[in-house]
C-alpha cells in the first residue's frame, strides 16, 4: 500500500476515535440534556451514530490536514533571491503627468 494511502487511513481512524471520545463526553456530561434525549427515544442510537459520523468527518479532516502540514520538507536551498535595486532614482520623487479627460455628460432629467 502506498505511504500516502496508509497515512490517510491512519489519520482518518485517529480522527474518528477522537470524534467517538468527543461524542462520549457530550453524552457523559449531558450537554444540552443530550443523554436524556438519546436514552428516552427509540431512535436515540441513530442520533448518536449520525452525531459520531458527522463529527468523525470533521475531526478526520482536521487530523489529516495537521498530518500533511507537519510533513517534513527537505528543501535546503537558499531562498530570497538576489538583492537588486529596482529603482534608478534611489528614493527621489518623480512627477507623473496625467492628461485630464472630460466626463461624458449624463442626462439627469427623465
Amino acid at each position: 500500500m502506498p505511504k500516502l494511502i496508509r497515512l490517510y487511513i491512519t489519520h482518518v481512524i485517529i480522527g474518528f476515535a477522537i470524534a467517538g471520545a468527543f461524542v462520549g463526553m457530550l453524552l457523559w456530561f449531558d450537554i444540552a440534556n443530550l443523554w436524556h434525549l438519546v436514552s428516552n427515544s427509540d431512535k436515540g442510537w441513530l442520533a448518536v451514530l449520525v452525531l459520531w459520523l458527522a463529527n468523525g468527518v470533521v475531526f478526520a479532516g482536521v487530523q489529516f490536514g495537521i498530518a500533511v502540514m507537519n510533513m517534513k520538507d527537505d528543501d535546503d536551498e537558499p531562498r530570497g533571491g538576489h538583492k537588486q535595486r529596482v529603482s534608478r532614482n534611489h528614493g527621489q520623487m518623480v512627477p507623473v503627468r496625467v492628461a485630464a479627460q472630460a466626463r461624458p455628460e449624463t442626462s439627469k432629467r427623465r
